[in-house]
């Protein structure tokens, strides 16, 4: 498991954060891989697996998306909007500077897929070996806690237009066709 505690105050300058966006940028296009799949049971809490049970209703097994609700929501239950977050996971490992802080992210699934908006826009779905994914329109933005954790350059990057384009933050996606996920499948877009 892995919490916010575990990391070091070690953040990177501007200019390494902009130089490890080249490696970002090509990122493939139509097909990557599951690189990691991160469950979060309570704030601030993160468990690394090889494989999650997903569905479609209750999102990933073991996460707390359902329990935590939503401001974004009228009653405060859960945003089917923001079911499941993508981050890319080369921005992911450029930012963290470890592989064992990049769960600190507080994503669910980090794929080496391009998650730019003109690679993946709204409705674009990715397709695993038995689960389906669907791209929202729900804004995935970076906050304190992501800040506090990769440092203010690494914040900027992810607001920049560029950062915004690429979608570095990340993306927001639900649940289409749930099933069994596992680490090292490959992401196939299908777009609408």
């Amino acid at each position: 498991m892995t919490t916010p505690d575990d990391h070091d105050a070690f953040h990177l300058s501007a200019e390494q954060v902009e130089a490890g966006l080249a490696s970002v940028r090509q990122s493939p296009l139509d097909v990557g891989a599951l690189e990691l799949i991160v469950i979060r049971p309570a704030v601030d809490e993160r468990i690394v697996l090889p494989q999650v049970e997903v569905d479609a209703a209750h999102g990933l097994a073991g996460d707390t998306w359902e329990t935590r609700g939503s401001r974004a929501t009228p009653d405060g239950s859960a945003n089917p909007g923001d079911q499941v977050t993508v981050m890319n996971s080369r921005f992911a490992r450029l930012v963290a500077a470890t592989q064992d802080r990049v769960p600190l992210a507080g994503d669910q699934l980090y794929l080496d897929l391009d998650l730019s908006w003109a690679n993946l826009p709204t409705g674009t779905r990715l397709e695993f070996d038995e689960v389906v994914l669907e791209v929202t329109d729900v804004p995935h933005t970076g906050c304190s806690k992501f800040r506090e954790r990769f440092g203010m350059p690494a914040l900027r990057a992810t607001n920049a237009p560029e950062g915004k384009e690429l979608r570095l933050r990340g993306i927001n996606t639900t649940v289409i066709l749930g099933g069994m996920l596992r680490q090292g499948e490959a992401a196939r877009v299908s777009r609408p």
